[in-house]
């Protein structure tokens, strides 16, 4: 009985330490997914000159990482407890979670498919690109406070 007690033990404490990679992982992706998109709106506020390789650079980068995200294995089933601000939503909705993501690959590949080449249309690409993170957050993200 000791046995089985340690090892259901062991098997809960390797699902938690899981569950903090997953978490920790969604969340590093999430950080420079706001990195990418800090860049185009210090261009944005006229904190930092504009610069059409600077953006490039950023909506490509921004791409690649959401491009990446596999709804599946970054929020699995149990991965809504611990340091999250991943709503509870995402899993009782997976499809719905599911189509705000692909609209953000969607909206970030036609960024890069057509960069902006100047500050208006900067700020229009950044609108759009604010628009689809804010959507996806207000449905599917805790809000902390």
């Amino acid at each position: 009985m000791r046995k089985f007690v340690l090892a259901v033990a062991a098997l809960a404490l390797a699902s938690t330490a899981a569950f903090a990679d997953v978490i920790t992982d969604r969340q590093a992706v999430m950080k420079e997914n706001a990195r990418q998109v800090g860049t185009l709106v210090k261009m944005v506020k006229g904190e930092s000159a504009f610069d059409a390789a600077t953006v490039l650079a950023a909506l490509t980068a921004l791409n690649d990482n959401v491009q990446k995200i596999d709804v599946a294995a970054s929020f699995p089933v149990g991965s809504d407890k611990g340091d999250t601000t991943a709503s509870p939503k995402i899993w009782e909705d997976p499809a719905g979670f599911q189509a705000e993501v692909d609209k953000f690959k969607a909206v970030t590949a036609s960024a890069v498919g057509a960069p902006a080449q100047d500050l208006d249309a900067l700020k229009a690409q950044v609108g759009t690109i604010g628009q689809t993170c804010g959507t996806c957050h207000e449905a599917f993200r805790v809000k902390k406070g």
